[in-house]
């Protein structure tokens, strides 16, 4: 079993509860851990027998495309995404991170982990 770390995926996303979040937006960061078989593509060289960084990145992308109040929503979202496309990923860790949340004061980021 491997651990595949994709860290760092920043998107401008229309996420949040207040009207203004849903037409300015903000940026989020998302850091997903995924827990697969790599043992074939090991000793193969072969892209078909591990999890396509690419595909895995584009799923998550196409998740924060779609507008929602919530973070927990959106993870969900997310972590459903990859369990129905890529179904050979035994165990996923989810963080989304808010940046600069409107919370009244300076606030660096606020974030959601979730996991199955």
């Amino acid at each position: 079993m491997s651990t595949i770390a994709i860290e760092g995926m920043e998107f401008h996303a229309f996420h949040g509860c207040l009207p203004e979040e849903q037409v300015i937006g903000n940026k989020f960061i998302v850091d997903l851990f995924i827990e697969t078989d790599t043992s074939k593509a090991e000793e193969s060289d072969n892209l078909k027998d591990t999890e396509n960084y690419s595909e895995v990145y584009n799923l998550v992308k196409k998740e924060m495309e779609i507008k929602s109040k919530l973070l927990e929503h959106v993870g969900r979202r997310i972590l459903n995404s990859l369990k129905t496309n890529l179904p050979q990923i035994e165990y996923a860790r989810l963080k989304v991170s808010k940046m600069n949340p409107p919370l009244g004061g300076q606030v660096e980021s606020v974030s959601l982990t979730l996991k199955y």
